[in-house]
């Protein structure tokens, strides 16, 4: 069986709540152009949640900004099971941020190579229980 490749509105970091604990909270790290925040704690039911941002600062126009969002999160949309694995067998709930640094607009294959980076390393440190 083939696993869905969707991103539901359950998949989405919404909750401002979530969003700034994860922010104060949270861990984070640097993989160019990424900013990732994320926080996990043990949970009877395992949950990803994912949010992206851009920098109205770096980006003034909203066109550019949302097209910087939609490639980042098609990128992880087709990436995000390997991780979800991860979280499924640990038990974890997991809640991530990545926020995008560059100043230039980003070629989609960019933005796929580092977000598989991403969640390869985001994969690593709940292996090695980080």
């Amino acid at each position: 069986m083939t696993k869905k490749l969707t991103l539901g509105k359950t998949e989405r970091l919404k909750s401002r709540k979530l969003i700034d604990q994860l922010f104060s909270e949270g861990k984070k790290f640097g993989i160019a152009p990424f900013r990732v925040f994320y926080l996990y704690t043990a949970s009877e039911k395992p949950s990803l949640q994912c949010g992206v941002g851009v920098s109205s600062k770096n980006f003034k126009k909203s066109v550019d900004r949302n097209t910087v969002k939609r490639k980042m999160r098609e990128a992880y949309r087709l990436q995000k099971n390997g991780l979800a694995d991860c979280i499924k067998e640990k038990n974890y709930s997991f809640h991530l941020f990545v926020i995008y640094t560059s100043k230039e607009l980003p070629v989609y294959a960019e933005v796929h190579d580092s977000m598989k980076k991403v969640l390869d390393k985001l994969c690593n440190m709940i292996n090695k229980g980080e």
